[in-house]
């Protein structure tokens, strides 16, 4: 964790705006990005290609339907709920009828959606809408999950948005039946006091299923990474679902990039913002995949894997994703301490969850790296010439070294993939951009005070500089620093897998350090590279290989091989 004093940077005029550049650029990639942005629209009705079944018919009673100015919402509620009546029946009748659930699923949603538009809230006990035969009774299914009262969300239908950003605009979608949403808490407050979900706005995917008996129509709200499938007029059908449009609400609500910089630059001002988080219910059948993002970076990164991901049936049968975000800032030795305390809280929390998967990209992979290896005290040696106990600082300080320092590997860790992971180190981090980019890191207050103490209290070896400051996450990415060189004389602990993927962006170049170097542009395979590895995979890609398709199915491929082991 400490670093040795770096070489004093030769400053002047014109190199500064040169450096701020180069850190842009190399280390900052991304700051504008548009992660996701959401425009409403009127969905039209699309009968499906092999429609045989008088769609004309269809097409008929929902353009009765259509024009919502002509009517109060109460009516239209009553009108399309007439027509998945209709498209019900002929389900019934039918069950391959793929217009019927074409129909079916697009006037639920319009009638849902209209009914949202009421304001109140629809589902606190049953109401009366105006229809053809007399009216309908609109109630939901009874949940026996606290948390999964509809009374606690609005749903709004998936389909009224088109999609744009950088990390959503590839839409998945599950063809099946029912009214893809995206259910938003009312309150604006963690549903249940929830401390793990990922942000006080729940935007979740649920899909509605609409059954008539009579005059009534009873509506439950299903979980499409719960269940893949539903029985509807005593036929099974798939589970339709919009897996994206959720990712897309959450992205363009949190407006995580607006912060990615700010952690990096004053990671103390964000302390609080380090923290495991999921993104769906708990689940102890399911396998917790944890997602570690990089340098300058937030969980926002995950998107087009976790996207990806969610397209796989065996996957969402089987894994559950869990991110841990943190202050990218921090040296990343403090960080891996941050999150092994996430890992012991969440065990108290679920001591029945399952051993979990780590994925860690850039300096997330480090982080993770730290997790799997047994350090004992030997870091701690190399580091500090000094037994813990003979180190005079106060209890504070010594109890954060400690946790930075001496570890051993999580017994809760089950498999970890590294992608673009630079476990010896990048070089960009020592030259002069780094040492300018590391200037700019301000230190927190409490590793500032645990930085001053050693400065008065620790000596170095004879042949080395003099320590001066408590390193950041630049310094911390040297191939000097001397946490990077005792880490990688240990090996990853005995028991726990792991896989490597980097990138080359599709240039080659040589694995050792003769040029060409085979490189991201950030990372060199030399650096990436960790022997033991149950496999290793280089992808044409720059730094983000985490979000290419290569690594999506990669990844894909090692979940499906962990859980039929």
């Amino acid at each position: 964790m400490i670093a040795d004093s770096p070489t004093t940077a030769r400053s002047s005029r014109h190199r500064w705006p040169a450096a701020a550049a180069l850190i842009a650029a190399l280390l900052l990639p991304g700051c504008a990005a548009n992660y996701a942005k959401l425009t409403r629209k009127t969905p039209p009705f699309q009968p499906p290609a092999t429609a045989a079944n008088h769609p004309d018919t269809f097409v008929r009673a929902l353009e009765a339907a259509r024009p919502l100015e002509k009517h109060p919402p109460h009516e239209v509620v009553g009108l399309y709920l007439d027509v998945a009546a209709n498209a019900s029946r002929s389900l019934a009748a039918n069950p391959a009828d793929e217009t019927a659930r074409a129909t079916y699923n697009f006037a639920l949603a319009r009638a849902l959606g209209t009914l949202d538009q009421l304001g109140d809230d629809p589902w606190a006990a049953p109401r009366e809408f105006p229809g053809a035969a007399g009216g309908w009774v609109l109630k939901a299914r009874p949940d026996p999950r606290p948390q999964w009262n509809p009374s606690l969300f609005r749903f709004t239908p998936a389909d009224v948005f088109e999609l744009s950003g950088k990390y959503v605009a590839d839409r998945k979608t599950k063809d099946g039946l029912g009214a893809p949403l995206v259910a938003t808490n009312r309150s604006g407050e963690f549903v249940g006091n929830d401390r793990y979900a990922a942000t006080r706005t729940v935007f979740y995917g649920v899909t509605a299923v609409a059954r008539f008996r009579g005059n009534v129509c009873e509506v439950s709200f299903e979980d499409p990474l719960a269940t893949e499938s539903t029985v509807f007029q005593g036929q099974r059908y798939p589970l339709a679902a919009d897996f994206t449009t959720p990712l897309a609400m959450l992205l363009a609500h949190a407006k995580p990039q607006k912060m990615e910089l700010a952690r990096l630059l004053n990671p103390g001002k964000y302390a609080e913002t380090a923290r495991l988080a999921r993104l769906q219910p708990y689940d102890p059948k399911k396998i917790p995949i944890i997602c570690v993002h990089g340098l300058k970076d937030s969980p926002a990164t995950w998107s087009p894997m976790i996207n990806a991901l969610r397209t796989d049936p065996v996957i969402r049968q089987r894994y559950q994703v869990w991110f841990f975000s943190y202050p990218s800032g921090y040296p990343y030795p403090h960080s891996a301490a941050l999150f092994r305390k996430e890992l012991d809280d969440i065990k108290s929390a679920y001591p029945d969850h399952q051993n979990v998967i780590l994925i860690g990209h850039s300096m997330g992979g480090v982080i993770s790296r730290a997790l799997v290896t047994d350090a004992g005290n030997s870091i701690w040696n190399s580091v500090i010439n000094r037994p813990p106990d003979q180190l005079g600082i106060d209890r504070e300080s010594k109890r954060i070294l400690r946790d930075a320092l001496i570890f051993n590997a999580r017994k809760d860790v089950a498999r970890a993939i590294f992608i673009a992971a630079p476990h010896r180190g990048s070089e960009l981090a020592s030259n002069w951009v780094g040492r300018l980019g590391s200037r700019l890191v301000r230190a927190p207050s409490t590793l500032m005070n645990v930085s001053q103490q050693l400065k008065n209290t620790v000596t170095l070896d004879a042949d080395a500089l003099a320590f001066q400051r408590m390193p950041n996450s630049v310094d911390t990415l040297s191939p000097d620093n001397r946490f990077v060189r005792a880490i990688n004389r240990l090996p990853v602990a005995p028991g726990i897998p792991f896989h490597s993927i980097m990138g080359d962006r599709g240039q080659g170049g040589n694995k050792d350090r003769t040029p060409p170097i085979s490189s991201d542009g950030i990372v060199p395979y030399w650096s990436s590279h960790l022997d033991g590895a149950r496999s290793e995979l280089i992808v044409p890609s720059n730094h983000s290989a985490h979000q290419h398709p290569q690594t999506l199915e990669e990844v894909r491929r090692i979940l499906r091989q962990h859980v039929r082991r």
